[in-house]
């Protein structure tokens, strides 16, 4: 006999003479109710055990986390707050849970252990819930970008081009780190390494996407890239996803109107499909919010944050506006910010980003027109000569969750600015080739999928909105 699904019996339309259910034990209690899980659903099912008729050997080994099999009646539930329960027939246990050492006992735990133990974690509400988030908000993007004729890319994760000209990035290698092979200058020896050249884990898929875009029109990538920034945050990670799409013949106007699309869509979908689970998150946020002073309160609740990107318009505002209502603001006057605004070509902070959306618009903002000079060397030049055609989407609660730009598609341009900054055009060649043959404007962006699942759960650390995250010091699990 096939089991059925915990989340199919919950929304059953009618009692049921024999259901077959497997699942793991949240609580047991009074030797006769078992609260059932078996991850499909955030709420459990109540299952009553007949513990006169079940032998005292069995009843002993039904504990928090043992997986167990149960046949029964599905039954109108007595009990409030449940529609059915399950009236159990036979019971077996599939596999012991040792109470004296299993971590995720029915009681609050920190984070901080929760992290400690990423391999068990998804066994509690909080994690089930957000790892379910997660999966839907991954077939959103790919369901969003499908319908829209966009072809999904899969860009290389060992790669011998810097995307982002920082630098911050894993080495690949294979040679022997106690006997590195040196050259006649005493360098080390990359023609001896396994392909040859000095290689990378890759900081993003952008710059092949866009030698795909300019053959196939509209691309997208999302996949894992790397950082080796060593940034203990609450908002990095050193593996993480990222979602690039790349669109020819979009200038930057086009690019702003495809995010701000995207994004209100990937939300609207999962608010449909994660009722319960947004549900949950959002009375977990309220209560952790009570022991936080009434100034680091969120003043929107989750679902309320989440409609407010949903029912309101992007806000768009260019860099040299932003800095003028910043420098004039309150906070900076009265030295409230830790980064004081002084003049035009700072580089704006997180508490900036949500002073202009949480404060100042009320909603969320895609700063335009950066100086040139603090973003990346393929973004396109404007008339002025000093700022690019970059775009940031701001949120609140989370500052910037997109960065995308106009590609600079004048080769004579782009050439000029690698030079500037020193980034060789032999090692380059063939992304360069793109401008030599058959260029046209072009646009994409970047969104970091973690930053994505942080806002739409309300969770305030990235590293709790991954499986099993990697950042400086941790490669646990």
């Amino acid at each position: 006999m096939k089991h059925t699904k915990v989340k199919e019996l919950l929304n059953s339309a009618q009692t049921m003479q024999e259901v077959y259910v497997k699942g793991w034990v949240r609580t047991f209690r009074n030797n006769q109710f078992i609260a059932l899980n078996d991850g499909s659903t955030i709420n459990n099912i109540q299952c009553v055990v007949d513990f006169e008729n079940t032998p005292a050997d069995t009843l002993k080994r039904i504990t928090t986390g043992a997986a167990v099999a149960l046949k029964g009646a599905l039954t109108e539930s007595k009990g409030a707050g449940q529609k059915y329960e399950i009236q159990v027939t036979s019971l077996e246990i599939l596999g012991d849970s040792d109470p004296e050492k299993f971590p995720m006992q029915p009681k609050k735990h920190s984070l901080e252990f929760l992290r400690e133990n990423a391999h068990l974690r998804v066994r509690t509400n909080a994690f089930g819930a957000i790892m379910r988030v997660r999966s839907v908000l991954s077939f959103a993007v790919h369901q969003y970008f499908q319908e829209k004729g966009f072809v999904y890319v899969n860009t290389p994760v060992i790669t011998g081009a810097d995307a982002e000209g920082a630098g911050e990035m894993f080495q690949v290698t294979s040679l022997p780190l106690d006997n590195l092979p040196k050259n006649e200058e005493g360098n080390i020896d990359y023609k001896k390494d396994f392909f040859g050249k000095h290689t990378n884990l890759t900081v993003s898929g952008q710059l092949e996407g866009e030698a795909f875009a300019m053959a196939l029109g509209q691309i997208y990538t999302f996949g894992p890239t790397f950082r080796a920034e060593n940034s203990n945050t609450s908002r990095h990670l050193a593996e993480f996803w990222m979602i690039e799409p790349e669109v020819a013949f979009n200038d930057l106007h086009d690019n702003m109107d495809l995010a701000e699309d995207f994004i209100q869509y990937v939300i609207k979908y999962t608010v449909e499909k994660c009722g319960d689970d947004l549900k949950f998150l959002e009375q977990r946020l309220l209560e952790e919010e009570k022991s936080k002073p009434q100034a680091e309160r969120s003043e929107l609740a989750l679902l309320e944050k989440l409609n407010f990107v949903l029912e309101n318009n992007f806000k768009r505002v260019s860099y040299t506006e932003a800095i003028d209502i910043l420098k004039n603001s309150t906070p900076n006057k009265k030295k409230k910010f830790n980064y004081i605004i002084e003049e035009w070509g700072a580089d704006l902070q997180s508490e900036h980003e949500r002073y202009l959306v949480e404060k100042h618009f009320k909603s969320p903002v895609i700063v335009y027109d950066y100086p040139a000079n603090i973003k990346s060397f393929y973004m396109r030049m404007n008339e002025d000569g000093k700022t690019v055609g970059a775009m940031d989407i701001l949120f609140p609660g989370i500052g910037e969750i997109v960065g995308g730009s106009q590609r600079e598609e004048r080769l004579d341009v782009l050439l000029e600015k690698m030079k500037v900054i020193g980034i060789d055009e032999e090692e380059l060649w063939w992304y360069l080739d793109t401008r030599r043959f058959g260029s046209a404007v072009h646009s994409g962006f970047g969104l970091g999928f973690e930053r994505l699942v942080l806002f739409v759960t309300g969770m305030t650390n990235i590293r709790d909105v991954i499986p099993f995250p990697r950042t400086p010091g941790n490669a646990e699990f």
